[in-house]
């Protein structure tokens, strides 16, 4: 839909002079026209007016009187006048009185006129935009409270927060709630949690929730970088020291009034500890191969997947810099123990993913969220995320079921405790030699049935058994259909 052109007012009371202004401006304007004063009050009164570009010596009153009424009722209207004569002191009183934008004297050219309506139409929006941003300072000024504690509670409503799916009784509502708090205050935090339980995550929506979201977000991993490598994405480096000569900006310089989010501080060496302490506690760095002390206002969100309370018992990690890091703290839990949010993120991972990959997907089985939520996720939300992927690669229809579930998890037993979760675990248990061959036998055949989708014939031909031995195996061991459906014809397809 395009936009409405704007509206002249042309007043004249020669008919051909007001025909050629409109050939000159009539493409680019909506052009209404009146032959004296009175007809061009009545003409203002029923449209939206920007601009009047009015004729100085008219019967009954003259432009200026016209233009000067209309400055008292239509003060954002821009006033344009046309006359031959070019007094000084008659320029000086229109402007006084009437408020001109400009003067055009006779005989005017066409390429003149349209330049002068357009840059009176220009003045117009510009004084409307104006307008509108004093009024919305005047509103913020009439409602103005403590400008912290207002970014404050609306950067808690959730700003990034939303990412962190989860359901009503998951323990990541604590988690949230925590990091909420502690995003709007300028203080260091340390993320504890296994790998991939979605700390860069959080870090991220705690930048997007502080003080500093409209300034940049900056991550890194320390696990594997050398420390010669790791003070220069860090830190950057002088000319001279890298290839090129050329000066490298560090992440400590670029997170400037921004976030740094570092992972996996557990890594670091004794040097880079100290190091990253001096920029934690003192906001300060010197570049490689430089001398000088800069200073840097970051806020920084470290991480780590293991306790650091134990490496400081150990010696292999310094309390300064744990004490630095770790103003506030949150730990995050693994995805074992959020049974309730496994299908949510689930769901979320396949419409995601099936954008991504341009492939239909309307959800998954039953049964399939069943087995999915039953699992260990010892990968935590990247496991879950790769296992999703493969599924969705693999599925045959928009519905995805248990079948397309890896082997692994589908050998596993449903179990709030997460316990036996693979074949080792069963051959160490205790327990008669019977007892734990039957633990796995009926593994076996849960996983091989639940793969070929309860068709008993391909099972059993998959298994080596007759469809009768299949029968009385599934009847032994009281297994059936998780999903409650008929039995598949068995008969050869």
């Amino acid at each position: 839909m395009t936009a409405p052109r704007p509206v002249l007012l042309l007043v004249d009371d020669e008919p051909h002079s007001l025909q050629a202004m409109r050939m000159a401006l009539e493409d680019e304007f909506d052009i209404l026209t009146a032959p004296d004063a009175a007809a061009a009050l009545l003409a203002m009164e029923e449209d939206w007016v920007q601009a009047v570009i009015c004729d100085q010596r008219m019967p009954g009153r003259t432009g200026v009187d016209f233009l000067t009424e209309l400055r008292s009722r239509w003060p954002e209207v821009v006033r344009i006048i046309i006359t031959g004569y070019t007094d000084p002191a008659a320029m000086a009183n229109a402007i006084n009185e009437a408020g001109i934008h400009q003067f055009i004297t006779k005989p005017w050219h066409p390429d003149q006129l349209l330049m002068a309506a357009r840059n009176a139409v220009r003045l117009f929006q510009l004084a409307r935009e104006n307008e509108r941003m004093a009024l919305e300072m005047r509103l913020l000024a009439t409602t103005q409270e403590s400008k912290l504690d207002k970014r404050r509670r609306a950067l808690r409503e959730g700003l990034g927060f939303e990412t962190i799916l989860r359901s009503r009784q998951s323990p990541m509502n604590t988690v949230v709630e925590q990091a909420r708090i502690l995003s709007t205050f300028d203080v260091p935090v340390l993320l504890t949690g296994e790998p991939g339980t979605g700390k860069a995550r959080l870090a991220r929506a705690m930048h997007l929730g502080s003080l500093r979201s409209d300034r940049p977000f900056h991550a890194l991993n320390l696990a594997g970088i050398p420390d010669d490598l790791l003070a220069v994405e860090l830190f950057g480096a002088k000319r001279g020291v890298l290839p090129g000569g050329v000066n490298k900006i560090g992440l400590a310089q670029k997170a400037d009034r921004g976030t740094l989010f570092l992972g996996g501080v557990e890594h670091l060496s004794a040097a880079m500890q100290l190091a990253l302490n001096r920029l934690a506690s003192e906001g300060t760095f010197t570049p490689v191969g430089g001398q000088e002390v800069q200073v840097t206002n970051l806020r920084l969100i470290a991480a780590a997947a293991t306790d650091l309370g134990r490496l400081i018992a150990e010696g292999s990690f310094r309390p300064d810099l744990a004490f630095s890091l770790a103003v506030g703290e949150i730990a995050l839990p693994p995805l074992r123990a959020r049974r309730g949010d496994v299908a949510i993120l689930a769901e979320h991972f396949l419409m995601e993913l099936a954008n991504q990959h341009g492939k239909t997907a309307h959800g998954f089985e039953p049964a399939a969220l069943e087995f999915l939520e039953g699992w260990d996720w010892p990968g935590n939300l990247r496991e879950l995320r790769n296992e999703v992927t493969r599924m969705l690669i693999f599925a045959q229809g928009p519905m995805l079921g248990a079948e397309l579930i890896s082997r692994a998890i589908l050998q596993a037993p449903p179990s709030e405790a997460g316990a036996d979760r693979v074949p080792a675990d069963v051959l160490m248990a205790d327990g008669s030699l019977k007892d734990r061959v039957e633990l796995v036998e009926m593994r076996i055949l849960r996983e091989t049935l639940t793969r070929h989708r309860w068709n008993k014939s391909r099972a059993a031909a998959e298994l080596g058994l007759s469809r009768v031995g299949l029968r009385a195996k599934l009847d032994r061991y009281g297994i059936a259909d998780p999903s409650g459906r008929a039995p598949v014809d068995e008969e050869e397809e």
